[in-house]
């Protein structure tokens, strides 16, 4: 089938050198905060408060002093009414990592919009939070998992979002199992794990998630579909190409053929949702046409990733 022309969404005009997000959608987004649902020990300060004790300037609590504390957090005027020796213990600054991996396979290339153009723009706006947030974002295509840019800062907003836009879809890409590994390798710190992919690999997607979940990543799957793949109009006698390895199928659509294709569907999502379900991964469904702010406000906030 061929490639369909992308349409104008709430991150504005899709052509290629257009900017993946508009001011009016980076003004919603930079009110917004991504969460973990466990906690990782950052590497720098950062914006957000942690559930662990730490030194920062925000008091949460005291403490008995033992030996080997440190004596500037000794409250001297507990200590003068009381005659006790009690530390202060303050809530602590930290940032988080937010690793997203994109999808980049020809079969991405599809759809109206690609699937390809909506995952980079939930990628972006994703990221761009994270960077408004003080977090270190890191963001790599299948093809690309073992050279991600990572950027912090909101200041780091255009690599990120030109990084995204020049991004294309890859006529060798590694399979999602293969990327993954090289992924793990390379990025041995712990945080947030955004996987957006259609799962559509011949070797399956079980053994790539099975590699982050051991790693005891926050993980997230975005596994994107367009409705042309969800609800197919074809007629007549077709002769049908994978985009990836040009295999070749010549089909006479019916609309049994149809029903059964759907069922088809449905049992997969269902098995993918279940495998992730069953591993604590937050397993997310959307559609390449789905707009932006409902996917944000509802489907992540209510899953936990953005408040």
């Amino acid at each position: 089938m061929a490639q369909s022309s992308s349409v104008q969404s709430t991150f504005g005009p899709s052509s290629t050198g257009q900017t993946l997000l508009t001011p009016e959608m980076m003004a919603k987004l930079e009110r917004m905060e991504l969460v973990s649902r466990k906690i990782f020990r950052g590497r720098m300060k950062g914006e957000r408060r942690s559930k662990r004790k730490g030194q920062s300037v925000e008091f949460a609590d005291f403490r008995n002093y033992v030996a080997g504390d440190d004596l500037r957090f000794i409250d001297w005027n507990l200590f003068a009414r009381l005659d006790r020796l009690y530390l202060k213990i303050f809530l602590e600054e930290e940032d988080l990592h937010v690793y997203t991996l994109v999808d980049d396979s020809l079969s991405m290339d599809f759809g109206t919009p690609t699937k390809f153009l909506t995952a980079k723009r939930i990628a972006a706006a994703l990221g761009y939070i994270g960077l408004c947030r003080g977090d270190r974002v890191s963001v790599s295509t299948f093809s690309k998992a073992a050279s991600p840019l990572v950027v912090r800062g909101r200041a780091s907003s255009h690599r990120l979002i030109g990084q995204l836009q020049g991004s294309e879809c890859q006529s060798s890409t590694p399979s999602m199992e293969e990327s993954v590994r090289r992924f793990c390798l390379k990025n041995t710190g712990k945080g947030i794990v955004i996987l957006i992919t259609d799962l559509m690999n011949k070797t399956g997607y079980e053994a790539a998630l099975k590699m982050l979940v051991a790693r005891e990543m926050d993980i997230y799957l975005i596994h994107i579909l367009s409705p042309e793949e969800l609800q197919p109009k074809l007629t007549g006698d077709l002769k049908l190409m994978d985009a990836e390895d040009s295999d070749m199928r010549e089909v006479s659509i019916s609309s049994s053929l149809l029903q059964r294709y759907r069922l088809t569907l449905d049992a997969f999502i269902e098995s993918a949702r279940s495998f992730c379900n069953r591993r604590s991964i937050a397993y997310v469904s959307v559609r390449s046409d789905q707009e932006i702010d409902p996917l944000l406000n509802e489907y992540l906030r209510t899953r936990g990733l953005v408040r």
